[in-house]
């Protein structure tokens, strides 16, 4: 009798490095079923790299990476493809396709991979579009759209094939806070809807800990913190309350490392 998955991502003891240089290091990570879990950190901490790993487009050099059972480190090719049309992803300022119309962006899939009626794909298309508010934009080009409409366009086409899980990488990044909210808002309302588990990768804090269930905070490529929003507003520890709140002071420091300055400048007489 095989067990059911309660987790659909499981990470273990996962070392990634790029030649010499190690990215991520004794990495534990779990993502439940039908939950909504964030990955937090300052910029080129190990955050995408991470969500490339769950993707498979990178392979573990120490430990597993697991999704829906199915250990990725040794997958071959065929059986990945085959699991990542069970997943979504949403790409960083949403990467839509600029040379097709918001209707084709979203069906793309749809005629990639099923063999669907193209009565039902436009069907199909219309509601994906319409649970986004976009079902009127459908012949709009994408040069046409506002940031946040691009963005609510890509997370139509990243629902299209209703994937159990869904990668974001940093949905919220460059948009107005009335977009932001929307955005937010959505993800976590397609997550419950349609029973998906969704896994986003961003640095916005406070947008994050409204829709989120869970949060691994990544500094310098391992896991400093985790929690639900509750626990990680109200944790002392110093590198998640300075990154909660934004604080010059702590420990991650403003300066890169350097000499001292006395030491760097010439000082030495004309």
């Amino acid at each position: 009798m095989t067990l059911p998955v309660t987790n659909l991502v499981e990470i273990s003891n996962l070392n990634f490095g790029y030649s010499s240089r190690l990215v991520l290091k004794g990495i534990n990570l779990t993502v439940p079923k039908g939950s909504l879990v964030a990955i937090m950190g300052l910029s080129g901490c190990g955050k995408t790299t991470l969500l490339r790993l769950i993707g498979g487009q990178l392979r573990a050099h120490d430990g597993t990476v697991t999704v829906a059972g199915q250990c990725l480190n040794h997958m071959n090719s065929k059986d990945l493809y085959a699991l990542r049309r069970r997943m979504g992803m949403l790409f960083q300022f949403g990467a839509l396709f600029t040379d097709l119309s918001v209707y084709n962006n979203v069906a793309y899939q749809m005629h990639e991979h099923t063999r669907l009626p193209e009565s039902v794909i436009h069907d199909l298309t219309l509601m994906k579009l319409n649970a986004v508010g976009l079902r009127g934009a459908q012949a709009l080009m994408p040069s046409e759209l506002s940031g946040g409409m691009a963005r609510r366009v890509a997370l139509a086409r990243a629902t299209a094939l209703d994937p159990e899980l869904i990668l974001y990488d940093e949905p919220f990044a460059g948009l107005d806070p009335i977009s932001l909210g929307v955005i937010g808002q959505l993800i976590r309302r397609l997550n419950d809807a349609s029973g998906a588990t969704s896994v986003i990768v961003t640095h916005d804090v406070q947008e994050s800990l409204k829709i989120v269930d869970y949060v691994y905070f990544v500094s310098e490529g391992v896991i400093v913190a985790q929690g639900t929003p509750e626990q990680i507003r109200s944790s002392t520890l110093p590198f998640v309350h300075q990154f909660i709140w934004g604080e010059a002071d702590g420990p991650m420091p403003f300066h890169y490392p350097a000499p001292k300055m006395k030491d760097d400048l010439d000082l030495r007489s004309a």
